[in-house]
């Protein structure tokens, strides 16, 4: 078992929802989608990408808005910005996401942030009886149900993803 700062928030934020997990590392980074379900033996739509964004306040502050999101979709920003009522609403740089969140690109889970958080989760993720998402690091990994997934990030599930291209 790994003692991580960031893990142990991460599994601390679980247990307050009385959730426990395993968190599995790697000597090999699941900083990608890709690495990620290579790493775990996955399909590539059971990885939890967890995104952030930022919503520009009025004060000139950024708040953090996090998209769950399958592997294998990408998320259609104005449809994000529709589901969260943020017009302004735009990608976080790296910077942004570890000051918003305390976890760096690559490694940032769906909970244990030290401030609220709005989460929009994807419901391709549904499909899968067991989904990944980062624990904390870029070489770290929890596995969970869609539901348990939803519950513990308190996620609102919201299709706000690229609708994939027709045939031409």
């Amino acid at each position: 078992m790994t003692d991580h700062p960031a893990h142990r928030r991460v599994r601390e934020a679980a247990l307050r929802k009385g959730i426990e997990i395993e968190i599995v590392t790697f000597p090999e980074s699941t900083h990608t989608a890709q690495d990620a379900a290579r790493a775990v033996g996955a399909e590539l739509g059971q990885i939890v990408k967890s995104l952030v964004f930022a919503a520009p306040a009025d004060d000139g502050s950024l708040e953090p808005v996090i998209a769950l999101v399958s592997g294998s979709n990408r998320v259609d920003i104005a449809r994000l910005a529709a589901c969260v009522g943020e017009p302004r609403l735009r990608r976080a740089t790296a910077r942004e996401a570890d000051a918003m969140t305390g976890f760096v690109i690559g490694g940032i889970p769906p909970i244990g942030f030290g401030r609220p958080v709005r989460v929009v989760m994807d419901p391709d993720l549904g499909r899968y009886p067991i989904v990944w998402a980062a624990a904390g690091t870029p070489t770290a990994v929890f596995a969970l149900p869609p539901a348990t997934l939803r519950v513990l990030a308190d996620a609102v599930v919201a299709d706000v993803t690229e609708t994939p291209a027709g045939p031409a």
